[in-house]
Formats: structure tokens, C-alpha cells, sequence
């Protein structure tokens, strides 16, 4: 079974995601689909993905959420009912497994899919897609999981917020360099896709595999910037990279709680900042660049 994540860190994270994603690559992904896009959104979650390019798309669309976890496809249906209806737009469910939000610019359906990303793009309906997108998913994948789906599709791969190895906390803290390399270390075990993480090395694999595939490859930062308002994101963030950290690291527990109890103080006091690396990728077929 692949790693999953809950849905409140996931509903945490959406502003930060949100701001963080190069708007350049995802008009270069709208230019590069037809005029009534269906997208596969893989390892979708709460369905933020969604919520963020559909309005960029700006047109009649349909998107399949793919995940694992039935509860989180159930949550990202509510979640993007709710927040339709909060702008103003109608929102239907012709059947317990679609959902339409009819907007301005045209329908927008969104449907169901569990299942499994280990095996993918096995299981998939590349078939009934016009692009593959997902965020946050390919930092969790093997090196064979991306030479599969690169050489399976002949489609536009959209891929956001990767990590890149770089996370800084500020100010800086004695133990910041322990708590890094043990988080790097725990980005690299098997989550479950049959091999290593690629961690920090995702966007590389990926233009790489892609590349040799004859795509066209772009990608673009994509870096999370946390405000010291962000009291309950800079809290979830630390704790995170101290669990992890702890998990590859048993023999820094002292420094590596220490950090954490430094941080989380700085965090309530409104003196923490955070910025995360990321990096999103645009890999194209060759009729499709431009």
C-alpha cells in the first residue's frame, strides 16, 4: 500500500500550495489541451489541485481523481461542492460518483477513481484523458514508477511541488544540519512504490525519463514561503521534519528534540519562518509543445 496523508494536514497545506505553484507552466499546460480538457489527477487528495488550475483552465473540463483513499475523494467532493457554492457557482450530482459545477466559462464534471498508484499507470484510463497531472506525488515514487508512466504515455505530464532537498527554517538553530540530514534520509525509504524514493532527485528523474521519451520538458521553482502568522503550518511543518529526522536518526534524539521544542516555541511566539523547496514540471509530447 502507498503512503497516504490525512486530510487536514492536506486542507493545511492547500494556501501554501496554492501560492507556491508557477502559474507559467500551468498556462503552458492550458495552451498545450484541447478546448474541452480531461485531466487524470493522480494521487489528488482533497481534490487542491482541482480547486487551483481548474480556473486557470477556464473552460468546460473534466477531471478524474484518482486516490487511494476513498474517504479523502469523498472529502474533495465536499470540499470543492462548498467552496463552488461559496463563489456563487451551482453545483449538481447527476450520480453518487460525479459531481458538475457549472460555471461561468462552462460545466466543470469531476469524478471518482480509487485506486493504488503503486502499479501505475497499470489500472489507468489514459485512454479517456487528455493529461496526467498530480502534486506532491512524484517525490514519494521510484525510478521505475516514472520510467513506466513516461513510457507509457503520449500525453502532457503536469507534476507540482516536488521537493528539492532544501528546507530552512529561520532564524537558525544549532541543530538545524541534524534534523536536515536525517529528513533527507527518511525522504528516500520505500513509500511503497516498489523501490527507493526519489526524494530531492524527482524533478531530475522525471525530465530525464521524460526526455528520453521525446518530450518536451520545462519545469519551473515552486518554493513554499511560510509566514510567521502561519502559526499552526510552521507547528505541522516542524514536527514533521523532526519525526522524520528522528526515524533515520535515533542516536541525535536530544538535538533533534530540542530543535523541535525550540521551533515549536518560536512558532507561538509569531518568530518562525519557514521556506521549502520545491519544483514543478511540464513534460510535453513533441505535437504538443509550444
Amino acid at each position: 500500500m502507498t503512503e497516504s496523508f490525512d486530510a487536514d494536514w492536506l486542507e493545511l497545506r492547500e494556501p501554501a500550495d496554492a501560492r507556491a505553484r508557477s502559474i507559467a507552466l500551468a498556462l503552458a499546460l492550458s495552451r498545450a489541451l484541447p478546448a474541452r480538457p480531461r485531466l487524470l489527477d493522480l494521487g489528488a487528495g482533497t481534490g487542491s489541485l482541482f480547486r487551483w488550475l481548474a480556473p486557470i483552465l477556464n473552460r468546460p473540463q473534466a477531471w478524474t481523481l484518482v486516490d487511494a483513499d476513498v474517504t479523502l475523494i469523498e472529502f474533495a467532493f465536499d470540499t470543492i461542492a462548498d467552496r463552488a457554492v461559496s463563489v456563487g457557482f451551482e453545483v449538481s450530482a447527476p450520480n453518487k460518483r460525479t459531481l458538475l459545477v457549472h460555471t461561468p466559462s462552462g460545466a466543470w464534471r469531476v469524478d471518482g477513481l480509487v485506486r493504488d498508484l503503486a502499479d501505475a499507470p497499470d489500472g489507468l484510463p489514459l485512454d479517456r484523458a487528455d493529461a496526467v497531472a498530480c502534486t506532491a506525488l512524484c517525490d514519494l515514487v521510484s525510478r521505475p514508477w516514472v520510467a513506466r508512466m513516461a513510457g507509457a504515455l503520449r500525453l502532457p505530464f503536469y507534476s507540482a511541488l516536488n521537493v528539492v532537498g532544501s528546507a530552512r527554517f529561520l532564524p537558525p538553530h544549532p541543530a538545524d544540519g541534524t534534523v536536515a540530514r536525517g529528513f533527507e534520509r527518511d525522504q528516500g525509504r520505500d513509500k511503497g512504490f516498489a523501490g527507493r524514493a526519489l526524494g530531492a532527485g524527482a524533478t531530475r528523474a522525471m525530465a530525464a525519463a521524460f526526455r528520453t521519451e521525446g518530450f518536451v520538458v520545462r519545469t519551473a521553482p515552486s518554493p513554499w514561503r511560510i509566514g510567521a502568522s502561519e502559526t499552526r503550518m510552521l507547528t505541522q511543518l516542524a514536527s514533521g521534519h523532526a519525526s522524520a529526522a528522528l526515524a533515520r536518526a535515533p542516536r541525535a534524539r536530544r538535538a533533534i528534540q530540542g530543535w523541535a521544542t525550540a521551533r515549536t516555541a518560536q512558532a507561538r511566539r509569531g518568530t518562525l519562518r519557514a521556506i521549502v523547496g520545491h519544483a514543478d514540471l511540464l513534460a510535453l509530447p513533441p505535437a504538443r509543445a509550444r
